[in-house]
This record gives structure tokens, C-alpha cells and sequence, in this order.
């Protein structure tokens, strides 16, 4: 069992308890206060982007050590046209380079939280695609999604996360347009 915190509880952390809670792992809601602790070893930043440099800036200190799951999308908003990150590297990287100390991991940014709920898509399983350098983290984090019943892929290494980026971009430009 693992010992999970959630930075966030909107709708995705929501969705991502859910499927942790299936698995009988002990979670935890960490609101973005810095004074709460964080108790996990995996810790998911399931936060908007924008929210993320904050969150590193107060909490470093305290994700010394741990999995870091970052599922963020960093698409421009006020567009809808672009990634805000370098063409050459991805938010997970950039979290990475913030947290040398932590093992970062990119995960459940291409998932809707409906279907990480439900745990289907159609009549299939639905699939949490997670990258990362830090093989034992993508371990862990990988049986943990198993454990809740979901499909769960090693994409490759961190460097795949801009890749991962590109189709949760690509997913969330369509549901704008309500094409999914």
C-alpha cells in the first residue's frame, strides 16, 4: 500500500483519489497552504499549471525525497493555440530541474476525470500513461494505478512528457470544441 498526498482536490485530484482509493492505498488532500504537511511518498500536483511555481517555491523543501506526480497541462489558455513551455522540453522537466531532490514523474494529464472514475473507456480499461527517469518511481506509481483497477504504460523517460503535453493539449483543444 502506498502513502499518497494530493496537492489540489478539484475535479482531477478528485478523480486521481478515486482510483487511489480502489487500490486501498492511504491518501491524503493537501490544500496549497505550505504550513499542512505532506505526509505521502507519492505526492500528485494536481493543480492547474499556473499554480505549480508557487507550490514548488513553498513546499521544495518537503517533496525533497519523493515521487512527484505532475499532470499538468501547459497550454496557454488565453489562446488555446500553444504550450507555454519550451518547444524542447516539457512542465515535467522544468518541475524536475525545480526538484532535484524529488524523483518527478508526468501521469493522468492524458485522462479525462470521468473516465479515470469510471475506470473505462467504453468496454476497455482506461489507461494512465506515465513517464519518468527514475525507474523504481515509475514503478511505484505504475502498481499504484494497477492496484486501482486502471490500465497503466511506462511512455519512456521524462524526456516523452512533451509528448504527453502535445496530447493533452491535442485532447483538450477537441473537447473545447466538443469534437471528443
Amino acid at each position: 500500500m502506498a502513502s499518497i498526498s494530493i496537492i489540489g482536490s478539484g475535479s482531477m485530484g478528485q478523480a486521481i483519489k478515486s482510483v487511489f482509493d480502489k487500490g486501498g492505498h492511504e491518501v491524503e488532500f493537501v490544500g496549497r497552504d505550505a504550513s499542512q504537511p505532506v505526509n505521502g511518498q507519492i505526492v500528485v500536483l494536481a493543480v492547474p499549471y499556473p499554480a505549480v511555481a508557487e507550490i514548488l517555491a513553498e513546499r521544495a523543501g518537503q517533496l525533497a525525497g519523493k515521487v512527484v506526480v505532475d499532470i499538468t497541462n501547459p497550454v496557454d489558455f488565453a489562446t488555446f493555440d500553444s504550450l507555454v513551455v519550451p518547444a524542447d522540453s516539457s512542465a515535467a522537466a522544468l518541475i524536475q530541474a525545480q526538484l532535484p531532490e524529488s524523483a518527478v514523474v508526468k501521469a493522468f494529464n492524458t485522462n479525462f476525470g470521468s473516465t479515470l472514475s469510471v475506470g473505462r473507456v467504453g468496454e476497455l480499461a482506461t489507461t494512465v500513461l506515465v513517464a519518468g527517469d527514475d525507474e523504481a518511481a515509475k514503478a511505484a506509481l505504475l502498481d499504484a494505478v494497477r492496484a486501482g483497477g486502471l490500465s497503466a504504460l511506462d511512455a519512456g523517460s521524462l524526456k516523452r512528457a512533451r509528448e504527453l503535453e502535445a496530447i493533452g493539449f491535442l485532447q483538450i483543444t477537441l473537447a473545447a470544441r466538443e469534437l471528443v
